[in-house]
């Protein structure tokens, strides 16, 4: 049988108190005491019952993190800057996925109901009372990229509009006026957001918006691929195109040399969110820079800020500034020219 707190505390000539004292961290102990414990609890091979221990402290040490998906290098990178702080303060991670579905995110939060300390979710399409009626009413919880923002609940957003209108306004700048934009799901917050901004620099810039040179995607490659050759088959065909992030960008880049075509010489390409892998493509990618794994670890201070102020706080809104980064891909002379023009 495995050895328990009594074992410990009978070996170490302490009371059961003393023991739970120091696996707890929750009062002093003597530090003589406190190593023959600790050499006790190593002899036995005893391992703390995290249950009873959350039962006692009313923490269990864990963080959940709720995403629409766990591949690819954006959900990657999120997760790693959460994992950041949430080691950090000796807690871990436990991390679920939900596909865009919103019973799924519903049956996660359920699931992760006495077992997380707070929770981190980014679900595109969530509504306030399936996160009420799946929540405890006092769990800390911080929306990424939701248009739920400025409600009940803490909220960081990505500056989307902006880093769309940066991006679009450059392309003007550079000549294009037929400029194709790959354009993620409907009822995505930040595919809405990047939309917006491709037409408001549009409009800012008196060039009619034409419905025909917006063509769907999903955010993954595959999807990106797609839609570069429905916007290839338009006559005439756009001069650029802005993909509404990298991966649609990369499956863009794809569909353009299977038809012969030469980036940025017959058709400029743009991306969103610069994944480690747009600087190193060929020609490198001109994209919309998100610190996403800042993202992630800003999430997670808001969520131990809220553990800390122990309820009752008014919501945080944060909005995440963007940075154009200008590359090869649409015209520049150097791989990696980084121009500091943040969204606006």
């Amino acid at each position: 049988m495995p050895a328990t707190i009594r074992d410990v505390a009978r070996e170490a000539g302490v009371s059961v108190a003393t023991v739970s004292r120091v696996f707890n961290d929750s009062g002093p102990v003597k530090a003589e005491t406190r190593r023959r414990i600790m050499t006790v609890a190593r002899r036995l091979r005893f391992v703390p019952n995290t249950a009873a221990r959350s039962l006692s402290t009313r923490r269990t040490h864990a963080v959940g993190v709720v995403l629409p998906d766990l591949h690819g290098e954006f959900f990657s990178e999120v997760i790693r800057g959460i994992d950041q702080v949430v080691q950090r303060r000796g807690c871990h991670v436990l991390v679920s996925s939900s596909h865009n579905d919103r019973a799924a995110v519903a049956k996660a939060l359920r699931a992760m109901r006495g077992r997380v300390d707070g929770v981190v979710i980014m679900a595109p399409d969530m509504d306030v009372p399936t996160l009420v009626a799946n929540l405890p009413e006092r769990l800390p919880v911080v929306l990424l990229n939701s248009d739920l923002g400025h409600g009940q609940y803490d909220s960081l957003n990505i500056d989307n509009f902006g880093g769309a209108y940066a991006v679009t306004r450059h392309l003007l700048r550079r000549g294009h006026r037929r400029i194709g934009m790959i354009s993620g799901a409907d009822h995505n917050h930040d595919a809405r957001e990047r939309l917006r901004g491709y037409r408001a620099a549009l409009a800012d810039a008196r060039v009619e918006f034409r419905e025909e040179l917006v063509a769907p995607g999903a955010f993954t490659e595959s999807s990106g691929h797609a839609a570069a050759k429905r916007l290839l088959a338009l006559a005439p065909r756009p001069t650029a195109i802005f993909a509404g992030n990298d991966s649609m960008a990369l499956g863009a880049l794809s569909a353009l040399r299977a038809a012969g075509l030469r980036v940025p010489e017959d058709v400029a390409l743009t991306g969103f969110d610069d994944v480690p892998m747009a600087r190193y493509v060929t020609p490198p990618l001109t994209t919309v820079r998100v610190s996403i794994a800042e993202l992630g670890m800003r999430a997670a201070a808001r969520l131990f800020d809220s553990l800390e102020a122990g309820g009752g706080a008014e919501p945080v809104h944060e909005l995440l500034p963007t940075e154009l980064v200008v590359r090869c891909s649409c015209g520049a002379q150097q791989p990696v020219l980084e121009a500091k023009e943040a969204g606006s």
